[in-house]
This record gives C-alpha cells, structure tokens and sequence, in this order.
C-alpha cells in the first residue's frame, strides 16, 4: 500500500467497523471502492479526504512531531515494566530512567541484558520505597495489571483501590508526586463493571491531586506498528500545572503498516527478519494449517475438516475468526497474544505453516532486533506478546515530552 491509498481492511480498522458493516458500505455506496489488480478492494484517501479519521492522517504532524527533544533531560519511573517496550519508546523519546520495576526475573533479565545502565528493582512493587525519588522525578508510568476491581466499595476512592495493584501505582505517585503520570491498559478497563472500575480510577486520581487528560484508546496500526493493537492511556498532570498546558495527543503516521513492512526489508527495518527459534505445529495440526490460504481462517478449510477442527465450536455462534487463521502480508498483524499457536487466536506464517518465530514476533511489536529476550522459547513470547509497541510507546513518549517542554517553559 503507498501513501495515497487504503486497503478495504485496514479502512474498516480505523473507523472500528466491522467486516459486516464494511460490506454494507460496499453495497451502499457510502464510500467509493476500487478494485485492484489482483481483487482486492482498496480506496483513494483523496476519496475519504473529509472521513475525520483519514483526514488527520493526510494532515499528520508526525515528521515535526518526530523532531520533539527534551528541553533539559527529563527523569522518569518505569512500574510493571515487563520486557521493556514502554520504557524502550519512553527512552527513544528522550526520558532518563531512574528506576524501573517488575516482578517477574526473566522479563527483568531482559532488560538487564539490553539495558545494564538501567537501575532494574527486580521484586514485589508492594515492598519499594518510593519517597526517595520525590522531588526528582518529572514522569512516572506503569501498565498496571487489571485485576477485577468488582469488590471496590460505594467511595469509588483512594481507599477503595486497597488490594489491587492500580493501588500500588497511585502510592508511587502519591510518595513521589511526579509531574506528570501516564498508565496503558486494556480499552475494557473504561467499560469494566459498568464503568465503576474507572470511577473508583478517576476519582483517586482526583484524590491524588492530578487532573486526568480524557483517556484515548490508541490505535497502534495509527503510529507505524504493523499490528491491530490498541491500548487505553491515561496521562494525568499535577494540579499546580494542569490549567497552564494542554496535553496533544500523537498525530498518525501517514499510512499503515503491513506484516510485509516487518518481516522484510523497507521502511519499517534495513533487512529481512533474522532467524529464531519458534514454535511449531503437530504433523495433523500442520496438514489442517496447509490448507488455510493467505488472510483466510477455518471457514476457508474444507466443510468436514471444519467440523473435524472446531468440534463443538462449529455449531456456537460468532465468527471465530482467530482460529485457525494464517496471517496476510497485506494487512497488519493481528494483535498478538501470548503464544501463536494457541487454537483460539491463531498466529500463522503467511507463506510458511508454522506459528511465527520469536523474532518476528518482536519485529510486530517493532522491537529492535538487537533487543534480546531472556528465558525459554514460551517466556519470550509471553514477554513480547505481553508488551507494549515500542513505535507507539515512543508516540506517545514525544507527545509527553512536548507536555513537560511546556511546563518547564511556565
């Protein structure tokens, strides 16, 4: 795909439709679709040049954007951190890390292996102390794990988050009292429990004395990841500053990026995916996966091999459509998981019929392919399947850093 136009797919993953909907557009039309050589539907962004969605990719600020330096060298706290794809786009971004946190020791090896200037506080984030960085630290961040917050009581407070891990990083920010702090999450957590979750959120970050941006679910398929990922951020600023500066949120890049753009040489990496280890499939699970074709998933088999593969799954209701689903190189990956060859979510080779390698793995993520992972074959693919891009971390780590260039300008 170049920069003036847009596959049918990726169209209906902006405007979050779904493939049912798209088809309506088509019937309708509602917009102009083109069919190109090969068949496939695509359409001229000239065409959709009023679409909001589009428009502000035709319009992006993302080459400015990318020109955004720290106007002195900015501190920041890491929690949660995990293979480090946050703090690895927060650091590219121009954050100096004081200190980053995680439990588990094969994702803190991780880092210490790519990072051994980084200060790693390997451990349970309940036993830190973390008043000795007050006063120093101009940005605290953190995907905290979401556990059910169903049992927080009628206060919906500070209080009531006792108990849960989101309560842990708000005692950071109280002992600390950073700037600025910014939390990513799933996009469930906003509608969680009849969004009682998020209000028992908000208000302790009232309580904390901060002032919560809007949150945005970001689409990472938007800031040059080639993987239909999106993740809740909550950028909260500290009430002394909050009503003197406005919080941008990251302008798009100017097209999407495709499995093609990560595996192979062109503008997303200088050469061709490395080799790596990877899982593979069992002999009978492979001969299943042979037939599958590029795009396509387990309605694509023949009908008693359909049967035969999704068992009691066949007859339910709902497409299914991560099963036995082999990727395309036209369109994004889908959203990783923690293993690619789990039968619910489907991660296949677009040419070969093999589950994709660690490697290509983290080129989705758009890590580094310098960065390695430590551990076993499925830790490594936990770790990336667990992270945060690293294109769309450094997005939004230029957009925080423009924050913090106000507020030293006050």
């Amino acid at each position: 795909m170049n920069n003036s136009v847009i596959s049918d797919t990726n169209f209906a993953d902006i405007m979050r439709v779904s493939k049912r909907t798209l088809d309506k557009w088509k019937q309708s039309g509602k917009y102009k679709f083109n069919i190109g050589r090969n068949g496939t539907s695509f359409l001229f962004l000239e065409d959709l040049k009023t679409v909001p969605e589009i428009k502000e990719m035709i319009a992006s600020e993302w080459e400015a954007e990318m020109q955004t330096v720290p106007l002195r060298p900015y501190t920041s706290i890491e929690l949660f951190a995990g293979a480090g794809g946050l703090a690895l786009g927060m650091s590219k971004a121009g954050f100096c890390h004081l200190m980053l946190n995680e439990i588990d020791a094969t994702a803190c090896e991780t880092l210490k292996i790519n990072r051994p200037n980084w200060h790693i506080a390997q451990g349970d984030i309940h036993n830190l102390e973390f008043s000795v960085y007050k006063g120093e630290t101009d940005l605290l961040t953190g995907g905290f794990p979401c556990q059910a917050f169903s049992y927080a009581g009628n206060k919906g407070g500070f209080e009531d988050t006792r108990g849960t891990l989101f309560f842990e990083l708000a005692r950071a920010v109280r002992d600390i009292m950073p700037k600025v702090f910014m939390c990513e999450n799933v996009k469930g957590l906003v509608s969680h429990d009849g969004g009682r979750t998020f209000n028992v959120i908000r208000n302790t970050i009232s309580q904390l004395g901060y002032t919560l941006v809007e949150p945005r679910v970001l689409q990472a398929i938007k800031y040059k990841v080639p993987q239909k990922r999106e993740r809740l951020i909550m950028v909260a600023i500290r009430n002394d500053v909050a009503d003197k500066v406005v919080f941008r949120w990251p302008s798009p890049y100017n097209r999407i990026m495709n499995l093609r753009d990560a595996l192979y040489a062109g503008e997303l990496y200088d050469s061709d995916v490395p080799q790596s280890a990877g899982q593979v499939y069992p002999d009978k699970k492979r001969m299943i996966m042979e037939l599958v074709p590029m795009g396509g998933y387990w309605k694509d088999l023949p009908l008693e091999i359909q049967k035969e593969y999704m068992g009691g799954s066949y007859y339910l209701e709902g497409g299914k459509t991560g099963m036995a689903r082999r990727l395309s190189l036209d369109e994004p990956s889908l959203t990783l998981t923690c293993s690619p060859a789990q039968k619910q979510t489907e991660r296949c080779h677009p040419l070969e019929t093999r589950p994709l390698t660690i490697r290509e793995y983290a080129r989705i993520q758009t890590f580094p392919d310098d960065w390695t992972f430590a551990g076993n074959v499925s830790s490594q693919y936990k770790q990336i399947g667990n992270a945060v891009p690293v294109n769309l971390a450094w997005a939004v780590g230029r957009s925080l850093v423009r924050l913090l260039n106000d507020i030293e300008m006050l």
